[in-house]
């Protein structure tokens, strides 16, 4: 008898301890915070095509930052008044510091709407570097139909340049498509003797006719741009 209690206690002695009885309680973590996902302000900003002669040139509108000139030509693409407009200036004379073509009603002056008041690049905050969509004017607030399109940064076309005239071109947008078209337009012939001033050896002969110009979609992987000014 006293050996089967005997064996019966060692039996005891060697039996495991369940291992539930042995584990601490699990640690309470920290809750995992969610992924913060930045807004994407969606792109409401107008893009136009300007089909050409040689191609198309897509275009985007800086309607918030320069809202008198984006809307002066968009009321010329929504009149289709710019239908038939032509680009009729090289400035290849200029250099390749100075680069730009410039497009506008060379027809009918009814055409026009009444000149807008300048929006100079240090109130908007853009800049006429490569690609930069500019107004031409020969003085501030007569500008009407004329525009530019640069094909290198101009800096010196900026308000608040050193040495300008305090007043610039109002930049109002960019290409974002048809680039190789606009150097088309540049490198096209040009007259030795049309033109009046600085604009002698500068007119396209024969000039480029803007076919249409019509708003569009935004072109897929449109590229950010240069025109908006960092800080």
């Amino acid at each position: 008898m006293l050996t089967i209690l005997a064996a019966l206690a060692l039996a005891a002695q060697s039996t495991p301890v369940p291992p539930q009885a042995t584990q601490l309680p699990p640690a309470t973590l920290p809750p995992v915070p969610a992924p913060v996902i930045p807004v994407v302000e969606a792109d409401t900003r107008p893009y136009v095509a300007l089909a050409t002669d040689l191609g198309t040139i897509t275009v985007r509108i800086e309607d918030r930052r320069a809202p008198v000139t984006a809307a002066n030509f968009l009321r010329y693409v929504d009149a289709k008044r710019m239908d038939g407009f032509k680009f009729y200036r090289s400035t290849k004379s200029w250099g390749p510091a100075n680069q730009l073509i410039q497009a506008g009603n060379r027809g009918d002056a009814r055409k026009n709407f009444p000149p807008i008041a300048h929006e100079p690049t240090k109130t908007t905050g853009l800049t006429n570097c490569k690609g930069a969509l500019s107004m031409a004017r020969l003085n501030p607030g007569d500008a009407t139909s004329d525009f530019f399109l640069l094909l290198s940064d101009i800096r010196g076309f900026d308000s608040d340049a050193v040495g300008g005239d305090g007043a610039g071109f109002a930049v109002f947008g960019e290409i974002v498509g048809g680039g190789e078209v606009a150097e088309a337009i540049f490198n096209a012939p040009i007259s030795p003797t049309a033109g009046e001033g600085v604009m002698v050896g500068q007119m396209l002969e024969p000039q480029v006719t803007i076919k249409s110009a019509r708003r569009v979609s935004a072109p897929v992987d449109v590229p950010q741009g240069c025109v908006v000014k960092t800080p």
